[in-house]
């Protein structure tokens, strides 16, 4: 058994993430699915405005907060951490390959996982016919 097990490249439809990189918001957006690829064609100049704007910050090393979900991830934010609002705290995330394409909102939930315990008095039907002795 060879244990020369080498990490896979990460490509994003055939391409790296050093070309992604190199390439214009609107160059990649030729690459995405239609509804995204739409999305960044319309709205590209307010999505390279935040880019730049989280350089700026990113090289200042201050935490990059945003209320702004419905950002697509483009190949310039791999790798920075930013922190989404959820709509009550901010949810911190690592921009990483796999993200491309999908917007900032999807990675920070706005409804938290509801946990049910046992059932109290009066919310069952056994418990509403308990004789009054």
């Amino acid at each position: 058994m060879d244990m020369n097990i080498q990490k896979k490249e990460f490509k994003y439809r055939g391409k790296t993430i050093e070309e992604l990189k190199a390439m214009d918001t609107r160059e990649f957006a030729k690459l995405l699915p239609s509804k995204p690829r739409r999305f960044v064609l319309r709205n590209f100049q307010e999505i390279e405005k935040f880019v730049s704007r989280c350089k700026t910050k990113e090289s200042k090393k201050k935490k990059i907060k945003t209320h702004k979900r419905d950002i697509t991830i483009v190949p310039q934010l791999i790798g920075m951490n930013l922190q989404v609002y959820n709509g009550r705290d901010f949810v911190a995330l690592e921009v990483v390959g796999e993200m491309l394409g999908h917007v900032l909102g999807e990675f920070a939930p706005t409804r938290a996982r509801i946990q049910h315990s046992k059932a109290g008095v009066g919310a069952t039907k056994g418990s509403k016919h308990k004789s009054k002795k």
